[in-house]
């Protein structure tokens, strides 16, 4: 095959989603040299078979479907003249930001001055749920029967279950019920939706469809063709509760579970990452352990909303930017882990540089979820025996993330006192 070209960049940007569009148009914007890379061979990612809306309410103030979500971005994209290389793989990625790429069996190797990874994630797939069965064709994951019936125009089925109550299984289920199938059931494992309230309202109980709580799919029948599942309800601890088994009839099951950051190139480079999220430890500038190299988007934490991804994914892209150029991302000095404490699953980023949080009027950006739902909740941030932070929330869901800021005057003196700041909810 020879040995690859070699091409330096100031900035590349690795996934053409809504963070990784959103990155490098805040870095071109910024004065940077930056290139796109993409996998497949039209820009938008996820969002290509999003076709329902509800995108851009927050950063356009109106509702977008995913198309019309990512064309804003592309729009931009094309007149700021960001190159772009589509079908393009990245297959290695070094802590030193060297990038070897293959496009239609042409090796090239990019030397970045910087590297953004917007890699986005993947779907949760059966295989690791460990649901007792045959093997039948007709189980889905939710992702990939939106994309069959969105962008193909192929049914998977006419009798549906689905398994988790994610927001992807959701909207899939108004979705099958609008092309005609019959959606036998939803099953979630919680006691609570792991989708937005508003997507349980427009999709379940708008179509009459049914939603079974703290209930787990235990057997799956079928040799051939999927002919149903068994469910049953589960205890406190998520085991099944023998003599509450039900069989519903169905040729398709679909499987909303749960989404995994999308981080093979971050681990093979050796980046840290966080148990918690499955992305990378990154601080406030969303840069990770490995000096240059920024992650954003999903491919750092799962976002419920694309307007968040985008608006964080700007913030890695002007932080990139002014990596490449040289200027100064922190003030330097002590920095400070962030941790989540009583009833936090996670919070992002995991370290804020001291006094970091004075760096312009918006302060620094903490984004977390709760682990149950709460309601009349307060959110208070310490470091010690110090109260950082206090705020207070009507209700708190884990489907929902959280955002509060830390500003100077949150941090100010701490930076001898305090090595670690923890959220809690009480």
């Amino acid at each position: 095959m020879g040995a690859p070209e070699v091409i330096e960049r100031g900035l590349a940007v690795i996934g053409g989603g809504p963070a990784g569009l959103a990155a490098a148009i805040a870095a071109k914007e910024a004065g940077a040299d930056v290139v796109l890379i993409e996998r497949d061979r039209i820009l938008g990612g996820i969002l290509n078979q999003c076709i329902h809306d509800g995108f851009g309410l927050h950063r356009f103030g109106e509702a977008l479907s995913g198309p019309e979500y990512a064309g804003r971005f592309i729009d931009r994209q094309r007149e700021l003249g960001i190159p772009v290389m589509r079908n393009t793989i990245v297959l290695k990625l070094s802590r030193d930001r060297r990038l070897l790429t293959s496009q239609a069996g042409r090796l090239t190797e990019i030397r970045a001055g910087a590297v953004v990874l917007a890699t986005g994630c993947r779907e949760r797939p059966r295989g690791a749920l460990s649901i007792p069965g045959h093997r039948p064709s007709g189980v889905y994951t939710a992702g990939a029967a939106q994309s069959f019936v969105n962008m193909e125009n192929i049914m998977p089925g006419k009798r549906v279950c689905i398994l988790g109550s994610g927001d992807i299984g959701l909207i899939m289920a108004r979705r099958m019920t609008l092309e005609g199938a019959k959606v036998e059931a939803v099953f979630e494992i919680m006691p609570w939706s792991g989708g937005l309230p508003r997507n349980i309202r427009q999709c379940l109980s708008d179509y009459g469809i049914p939603l079974f709580l703290s209930t787990t799919i235990v057997g799956v029948s079928g040799m051939g063709r999927l002919e149903g599942v068994t469910a049953a309800r589960v205890d406190e601890r998520g085991q099944p509760v023998k003599g509450t088994e039900r069989f519903f009839p169905c040729d398709t099951l679909l499987l909303s579970v749960g989404l995994i950051p999308e981080n093979e190139l971050a681990r093979e480079a050796g980046i840290a990452l966080d148990p918690l999220t499955g992305g990378a430890l990154a601080d406030e500038n969303c840069m990770t352990d490995a000096e240059g190299i920024f992650s954003c988007g999903n491919a750092l934490h799962v976002h419920d909303l694309a307007d968040m991804a985008s608006e964080e994914a700007e913030r890695a892209g002007r932080c990139a930017a002014a990596y490449v150029s040289g200027g100064p991302l922190s003030p330097g000095g002590p920095s400070v882990e962030i941790r989540p404490g009583l009833n936090v699953r996670y919070v992002v980023p995991g370290r804020v540089s001291l006094p970091g949080a004075s760096r312009g009027r918006d302060g620094v950006a903490l984004a977390f979820r709760v682990t149950a739902p709460r309601r009349e909740a307060v959110v208070r941030i310490t470091g010690g025996d110090v109260t950082v932070r206090e705020e207070r929330y009507p209700r708190l869901h884990p489907a929902e993330m959280v955002w509060t800021r830390l500003r100077g005057e949150d941090l100010g003196g701490l930076e001898k006192r305090v090595r670690a700041l923890e959220v809690n909810v009480l």
